[in-house]
């Protein structure tokens, strides 16, 4: 059994919300808590409670976490329209403690038995390194939806930076220069993953409220995008849990190259056997859309 802490900045893209259900539908991983990040955490946090009451009755509690970058020197990003059409008032949310307060407690708890799961901004996971520095030898890895390498088959075609390190670079640059464990799940390997239109109506034939309600959200999202097809990114950092050898990896030290311009926050992999990343570089695309497949949209 794999347990996890998912951090998410869930509700503008919606893979974030597939990657939530991924993780509970998945009998490998133990959800053992989920926190926000990034814009409207409360909002994020309704969101998320949201998901899990569709996919059952399973109650894993949320924590929202900071709002801002880790600097609070770049504008964040919020597109409007995190919860459209999920009646998301009916979520109430008892208080808690902070997400970093959260993360810090489960992973110091628990040595070398916790997994990181960030598919968002990495600036909780950043403020949890700077309070406690002792986290990065307790925590079992940190799996990591972020970052590009460009050095896989499909580089030609990728973006020089990345969403979520761009959000918060400096935040991105202190957790890679950690020396925690870190498995890389960069757009090297999730831009393999891409669905299309046609492919979210097979994903919705089911007919069940979870595999509706992602499919709409699929949907919106794909419209908001003005394109006919998205990629599953956060759903291959969750599916990692379940089977790592969807993907061929190898050894690196990164480099976050950033100044104070927008969008800054260059990844930059260096081949070594001594670095603490494991940076992802090819994806078994079927067998990680079958798995997706049969595990949430069945």
């Amino acid at each position: 059994m794999n347990r996890m802490i998912l951090d998410t900045d869930i509700g503008t893209d919606s893979d974030d919300a597939v990657a939530l259900s991924l993780a509970l539908r998945s009998p490998e991983i133990q959800l053992e808590g989920v926190t926000t990040v990034y814009g409207n955490v409360h909002i994020r946090a309704k969101i998320a409670k949201k998901i899990m009451a569709l996919c059952g009755d399973i109650e894993v509690d949320v924590y929202p976490g900071i709002v801002q970058t880790l600097l609070h020197n770049r504008e964040v990003f919020w597109a409007g329209i995190e919860g459209e059409g999920l009646d998301i008032e009916d979520q109430s949310m008892k208080d808690g403690k902070h997400a970093v307060d959260y993360i810090i407690e489960t992973v110091m708890n628990n040595p070398g038995e916790i997994n990181l799961v960030t598919i968002g901004p990495l600036t909780n996971i950043a403020a949890a390194i700077i309070r406690e520095p002792r986290l990065v030898k307790n925590v079992k890895e940190i799996i990591m939806m972020g970052g590009v390498v460009r050095l896989g088959s499909s580089a030609i075609e990728l973006p020089a930076i990345e969403h979520n390190v761009k959000c918060d670079p400096e935040a991105a640059s202190l957790v890679f220069s950690s020396g925690a464990p870190i498995l890389m799940v960069g757009l090297d390997v999730t831009r393999q993953v891409s669905i299309t239109r046609q492919d979210k109506d097979d994903l919705a034939a089911s007919g069940t409220p979870l595999a509706v309600t992602l499919t709409k959200q699929i949907e919106g999202y794909m419209d908001y995008r003005k394109r006919d097809f998205t990629f599953m990114h956060d759903p291959l950092a969750v599916a990692m849990l379940v089977n790592r050898q969807l993907v061929t990896t190898r050894r690196m030290s990164i480099q976050v190259d950033y100044d104070h311009r927008h969008p800054t926050g260059i990844t930059v992999g260096e081949p070594n056997e001594e670095g603490n990343v494991e940076v992802c570089l090819e994806v078994d695309r079927d067998s990680f859309l079958k798995l997706l497949k049969e595990r949430v949209f069945c």
